[in-house]
């Protein structure tokens, strides 16, 4: 058995799959439940057209997380101009990485109106940013 407080391995970072097209109508309802599953995924559309005045739509791509997390990022090949009014971030993101900031506003939106399933999803996929390639400017938005 490992000792927690001695053990000094690195831990691992939570990895994302692609959710196959066939599941993807099942993944919502498994991740925030019936009542708030349209609420997270249109509060992510929401945030998204707020963050990145270029979008006007378009696929998303579904994920789910090792460590039980989700999120959902736009279907592109180009970066996204990204400006965050309330604490005066402006970059460039790629799709995954603009999708990562839009779920977590349009989650933590979600939670803030009771959903108990959001917070803990809030922090699996903020979990997930931090080992992201694009950790920096991630955190840089959200903050």
């Amino acid at each position: 058995m490992i000792d927690p407080t001695t053990d000094t391995r690195e831990p691992i970072a939570p990895t994302a799959v692609l959710i196959a097209q066939r599941d993807r109508l099942r993944a919502l309802p498994r991740h925030f439940g019936a009542h708030s599953m349209l609420r997270v995924e249109s509060a992510v559309y929401l945030s998204m057209r707020e963050i990145a005045p270029e979008y006007t739509g378009g696929y998303w791509h579904y994920y789910d997380l090792s460590n039980g997390g989700f999120y959902m990022a736009p279907d592109a090949a180009t970066p996204f101009a990204v400006s965050v009014h309330g604490n005066y971030f402006s970059g460039s993101l790629s799709a995954d990485a603009v999708g990562i900031v839009a779920s977590l506003f349009g989650i933590n939106r979600v939670a803030n109106l009771g959903c108990e399933k959001c917070i803990e999803h809030y922090y699996l996929l903020r979990d997930y940013a931090a080992a992201h390639a694009e950790n920096g400017d991630i955190f840089r938005a959200i903050d």
